[in-house]
């Protein structure tokens, strides 16, 4: 399980309210939303780490979906997106309704906050868009406190997840909810790889979940239906039904937590 990869790529900045760009981000963030909170409520109970009184970070977030569901458990939160567009999106989206919640712009390699601030960092959608994964993590370690814990969720790089993420996802027109290049085959990492990084910044990886919708043809019938707008963003989470498979090895898309020191 021990890999190393590192390539270069262009850094994709989806500052734009077009579909192809933050709404394919969000498609992804209401599909993933219940399993990430069913993650986190789980390793919140194993590393016995109580919501109320702590301080949270969510990296790539987005129209802020996953930071306000951190709120709901009590966590006081800071949502960082590189989009100063989602970022905007996300306070439109909270309306003043989360006041634990405040919406910064900033990238993951320079997020701009304190050192050793956080209690528990959550990376969403972020892995594997960086072609710098070590500056990343050394953020994330950075601003994590002595015992914090970092969520992630990221994708694989197998075959299939090439066929979905580089093909389906980016390339085939009825499908298509990402500019091109947003994903390549560099930057997806398997779990050996991301475990390794994870290690160089003093991170040590505790749990890697597989996660994945029961039927993946409801993920291409949702997909297909947003992309035409014949359904709502609110609308894909009751026809795509993710589930956690601990047991199973990740063929797509996996979770994990690592602890800082």
């Amino acid at each position: 399980m021990r890999e190393k990869t590192m390539a270069a790529a262009p850094h994709i900045e989806l500052d734009s309210r077009s579909p192809e760009a933050v709404d394919g981000r969000q498609i992804r963030a209401v599909t993933f939303q219940d399993s990430r909170l069913e993650y986190v409520r789980g390793t919140l109970g194993t590393v016995d780490l109580p919501a109320p009184g702590s301080r949270a970070v969510v990296v790539g977030s987005g129209r802020g979906l996953l930071a306000r569901g951190l709120a709901g458990l009590g966590f006081e939160v800071v949502a960082v997106d590189p989009s100063a567009a989602a970022t905007e999106m996300a306070r439109e989206a909270d309306g003043g309704e989360h006041p634990g919640v405040d919406y910064r712009t900033a990238p993951a390699e320079r997020l701009g906050l304190a050192d050793g601030a956080f209690d528990l960092a959550y990376y969403a959608d972020t892995f594997e868009i960086t072609s710098e994964l070590d500056r990343v993590l050394a953020e994330a370690a950075r601003v994590l406190r002595p015992g914090g814990v970092l969520i992630y969720d990221t994708v694989n790089r197998t075959f299939l997840s090439r066929l979905i993420y580089l093909g389906a996802f980016q390339r085939v027109p009825m499908t298509r909810i990402m500019p091109a290049g947003r994903y390549t085959a560099a930057r997806l990492r398997t779990p050996a790889e991301l475990t390794a990084a994870l290690e160089r910044q003093g991170l040590r990886n505790e749990d890697i979940c597989d996660f994945k919708p029961k039927d993946p043809r409801s993920l291409v019938k949702a997909t297909m239906a947003r992309r035409r707008g014949r359904i709502s963003d609110e609308q894909i989470p009751p026809i795509v039904d993710f589930v956690l498979a601990p047991d199973a090895r990740p063929l797509v898309t996996y979770l994990g937590y690592a602890r800082k020191g």
